[in-house]
């Protein structure tokens, strides 16, 4: 239910936004422009005061008809935009006067070719009226638009790029909205969280962040990546400032097909490419993180089962779960390969070495999941706990088997320690939240 419209005014200019039960909402506020396959500059501010009541438009893309089915996702619920820099601001209702909440700025993730900030999945209106903090949702350029180079020139890591503007943006603006610019948490999934520790490589990684939660992030397949991505850049020449935007989406589709002889990385071939701007040569990755790791705090884990989103889709794998006695053994065992080469070891890793450049890091592995439910403790499972929104989750095939009172009671748990961590609380040397998640200090 929209009522009063609350009035902003940060630097940019004067911001519109609307009230939305408990939460207050100022939605596609542009903090960007950028030409296609162009780098981004900061939106210019403005003088009549921006009405910021819809929702930031998608980045193009094309339909995932599978995640759709399991996250409740629908393909098109929002325009889509070349012009997708945008983010939205969600803040409790009754901020006080002067009041300065913890921030924390969501980078969606997608694989870097789906999604978008302000999809129905990643409502943050729990999260913000349980906990008071507010949530920055960022929208940012996508596959060919936004993260791959070629050999004519073409900028890699656009979207990375987007991504900065976004936090640059947020130190400049967010006080007015009742944040406190000293205390934001960069928080994403999937890419989302891969991105978020690729832009812990940047020098100005510690001035835009002080805290980082990386969940499920794919850092076991982020290096080694330069030979895939040159050959796919050669098929992606094909599009250029002329074509069509969902002929570019198409298109995307064939470079993809030239990652399948490279193996795993193939799983995710789109992604941040080392030795392009804003990305050190991939042999000095490990000493910019170790730079960045004193000024940033890390949470950072994964789901006990993530390749369990994945093996229903593979017919091979479905006839081997129904082979009586070893079945269902062997795909417990090939999920646990998976989970751990793609994403356990490379977080563990990535949190030991944060902690012995002067950083201090947390590991948590999530373990919650529907009872009797096909895809367990998968991949995205976590996303329906942080962002519980009843009307768009309830009963979808990640979550179904469990009551919405039971996915609700574990995530608000989880939503709260999301929130601790962001406000800067001591998480201890371990902690858990029974039957959801347990963690420990690196």
């Amino acid at each position: 239910m929209v009522s009063s419209a609350p009035v902003f005014n940060p630097p940019c200019g004067a911001v519109t936004g609307w009230r939305d039960g408990d939460v207050v909402r100022a939605t596609g506020i542009p903090y960007a422009t950028a030409g296609r396959f162009q780098p981004p500059a900061p939106a210019p501010g403005w003088t009549v005061p921006f009405a910021a009541t819809s929702p930031a438009p998608a980045c193009p893309q094309g339909p995932v008809p599978f995640l759709d089915d399991v996250l409740g996702t629908r393909y098109g619920e929002l325009p889509g935009s070349e012009d997708c820099q945008n983010l939205s601001i969600t803040m409790p209702a009754g901020l006080a006067s002067g009041e300065q909440l913890p921030v924390m700025v969501w980078i969606h993730g997608g694989s870097y070719t789906t999604g978008s900030g302000d999809l129905a999945i990643f409502d943050p209106a729990a999260l913000v009226s349980e906990n008071r903090v507010v949530v920055v949702s960022v929208t940012y350029r996508l596959g060919l638009f936004g993260f791959l180079a070629t050999r004519t020139g073409r900028p890699g890591n656009l979207g990375l790029l987007d991504q900065l503007e976004a936090f640059r943006w947020v130190q400049r603006n967010i006080a007015a909205f009742g944040g406190d610019p000293g205390r934001v948490t960069a928080f994403g999934q999937s890419a989302g969280g891969d991105a978020i520790a690729h832009l812990m490589a940047t020098a100005e990684a510690p001035s835009l962040f002080q805290r980082a939660i990386i969940q499920s992030a794919p850092l076991g397949i982020s290096r080694g990546r330069a030979k895939m991505n040159h050959a796919m850049g050669i098929v992606a020449e094909a599009v250029d400032e002329d074509t069509p935007a969902m002929d570019i989406v198409e298109r995307e589709d064939h470079v993809a097909q030239v990652a399948r002889k490279f193996g795993m990385l193939a799983a995710m071939p789109f992604g941040t490419q080392y030795g392009h701007a804003p990305l050190p040569a991939e042999p000095d990755i490990e000493a910019a993180w170790n730079r960045a790791a004193p000024g940033v705090e890390v949470l950072i884990g994964h789901t006990s089962e993530e390749a369990r989103l994945f093996l229903p889709r593979s017919p091979y794998l479905s006839r081997l779960a129904r082979v009586p006695l070893v079945g269902s053994a062997a795909v417990r065992a090939i999920d646990w390969v998976v989970t751990e080469t793609v994403y356990a070891k490379a977080a563990r890793r990535f949190a030991r070495r944060h902690a012995r450049a002067g950083g201090k890091a947390h590991r948590y592995v999530l373990s919650w999941h529907a009872p009797g439910n096909i895809f367990g403790a998968a991949h995205t499972v976590d996303l329906p706990l942080l962002f519980g929104n009843r009307n768009t989750w309830d009963g979808v095939g990640l979550i179904a088997g469990a009551s919405w009172d039971e996915v609700n009671a574990a995530g608000r748990e989880l939503r709260a320690l999301w929130a601790r961590f962001a406000r800067g609380d001591d998480l201890g040397k371990h902690g858990t939240i029974p039957g959801t998640l347990r963690y420990r200090a690196a």
